[in-house]
């Protein structure tokens, strides 16, 4: 490899032959230089002192005699190496990224380069704004993390538009020996292609997902690592398959979404947009359930039938709905609009608008002849526990 502005005579100074443990320890990429020019956009100078002394950190230990050189244990981050390419990052060249974590207070003051778009000015409605605060995200959490470099290019900072970086994720995650993720990636990227109305989908659940979940810390952790949020997109994909009479297929995509995430939801089921799948393990969704928008539920939720009839067999579930923890709704029931059901509830019945629904079969808060209305968006707020009123009718 050539670095532009590299002369000659560091090219053959033993110093420029890394190490294989240096480019594990800097960037986890042997070609971590040119990586790291291609994030930070930085031009290298004719003379660049600095970087000939951060590539020869450590070089004394490729002169070692390696009769004399101690056993080599597993592969550890060295704090001091670290510390020193950091300091590299900092230095006062204008064209890199502040190397400060990420964090909701600091990210207005981090410094981002007029080409790579403004965290502050990112309109979160605008599908490439979005896709532009995602990339500053991943540039930021490189520098925080220089390992994951390679990991932070191949996932997301390589690609051109949220649907390229989508299908080229689900398509690895989902993959195996005899499913190829290039043939998964191809499949994706046309579906993505043919209906824009999924990408607007997507967006609307990473929204979703970092307004409600305090654990997620930014839109590319979302999009990396959360599986319900994975999941619900590789859902919408089969789901379009399905409409589109590609079955065999979309029911192979389902069958991966469920080993691998430990989700199952039939791709003949109709979700909305806005959704959050917390955690996610356990949740069953069966073929002719419907979910509306901004509806949030939590693990080891069951949308099911009550037997082996067929046809129109599964619940109902309205806007904004908050279904708790190891939830049970059987049947072709409605849940209506704003309701919240409990954590553990087995719901048989319908559930009218703004009510809670508790218990094992679930009952209405207030009873059924006058139940309490709640004044807030439950999937909105995630509270489990306002429906208690009184404390003190619990032994702990």
């Amino acid at each position: 490899m050539r670095v532009p502005g590299v002369s000659a005579t560091l090219y053959s100074s033993p110093c420029w032959s890394f190490h294989p443990r240096m480019s594990s320890i800097f960037l986890g990429s042997p070609n971590f230089l040119e990586t790291f020019f291609f994030f930070s956009n930085y031009k290298p100078p004719n003379k660049i002192q600095t970087l000939t002394m951060a590539a020869c950190i450590h070089s004394s230990r490729t002169q070692q005699n390696p009769v004399n050189r101690p056993p080599r244990k597993s592969p550890q981050i060295d704090d001091q190496i670290c510390h020193n390419y950091i300091n590299y990052c900092r230095a006062s060249y204008p064209g890199l990224v502040s190397s400060r974590p990420i964090c909701e207070e600091e990210a207005k003051s981090v410094y981002i380069p007029s080409d790579f778009g403004s965290i502050d000015d990112a309109g979160e409605k605008d599908e490439d704004n979005l896709w532009l605060r995602m990339k500053n995200e991943a540039r930021l959490d490189i520098l925080h993390e220089p390992v994951l470099s390679s990991y932070y290019f191949d996932s997301i900072i390589k690609h051109d538009s949220m649907a390229n970086a989508l299908a080229n994720h689900l398509s690895i995650k989902l993959s195996n020996s005899s499913l190829p993720s290039g043939t998964l990636y191809d499949v994706f990227v046309g579906v993505l292609a043919e209906d824009p109305e999924i990408l607007g989908a997507v967006q609307d659940d990473l929204r979703a997902v970092k307004e409600r979940d305090p654990a997620c810390i930014s839109y590319v952790h979302c999009f990396l690592s959360f599986k319900g949020f994975l999941a619900c997109q590789a859902h919408r994909i089969a789901h379009r398959l399905w409409s589109n009479g590609r079955k065999i297929l979309a029911l192979l995509i389902q069958n991966r979404v469920s080993e691998v995430f430990a989700v199952d939801i039939h791709p003949g089921a109709q979700i909305g947009r806005g959704i959050l799948l917390d955690h996610a393990t356990g949740v069953v969704i069966g073929e002719t359930a419907v979910i509306g928008n901004n509806v949030s539920i939590l693990h080891n939720v069951t949308l099911g039938g009550t037997g082996k009839a067929s046809g129109d067999r599964h619940p109902k579930i309205g806007d904004g709905v908050l279904i708790g923890a190891g939830t049970c709704i059987l049947g072709n029931v409605r849940i209506g609009d704003g309701a919240k059901i409990g954590a553990g509830s087995v719901v048989l019945k319908e559930v009218p608008d703004r009510t809670t629904a508790v218990g094992n079969p679930a009952r209405l808060i207030g009873g059924k002849e006058n139940p309490i209305k709640l004044d807030k968006i439950p999937s909105l707020t995630m509270d489990h526990t306002s429906h208690i009123s009184e404390w003190s009718d619990y032994v702990i």
